[in-house]
């Protein structure tokens, strides 16, 4: 009766720590997955032909079949040709998993 019952605790304790592992690769899956959308707004920005406007924008873009809402904030810089560009990403539940920052440089002449 005994083993009986340290078996089933040794049981109870593996099955806590599988339920952790899982949740942990899940929201790591999660914030991977937001950071490169995060990224992926920032780099239209930064390489769009004309610099995107100083302000707030909101978008919804599908990746890893997941849908993901971002926002991007354009401000300027002390150099009015430089402009940065804050990027967060929310889950469905509308926590932000991912954000990240970018600086476009001034235009270079060709």
């Amino acid at each position: 009766m005994v083993a009986l019952a340290v078996f089933s605790l040794a049981v109870l304790a593996l099955l806590r720590l599988e339920t952790a592992t899982i949740r942990g690769a899940r929201t790591l899956d999660e914030s991977l997955v937001a950071g490169l959308v995060a990224r992926n707004v920032a780099n239209d920005a930064v390489t769009e032909a004309q610099p995107p406007v100083a302000g707030r924008t909101t978008g919804s873009e599908v990746n890893g079949g997941r849908t993901w809402t971002w926002v991007r904030q354009v401000r300027g810089t002390g150099n009015a040709a430089i402009v940065r560009i804050d990027v967060a990403v929310t889950n469905r539940a509308g926590q932000i998993v991912g954000r990240t920052t970018a600086i476009r440089p001034p235009e270079q002449p060709l």
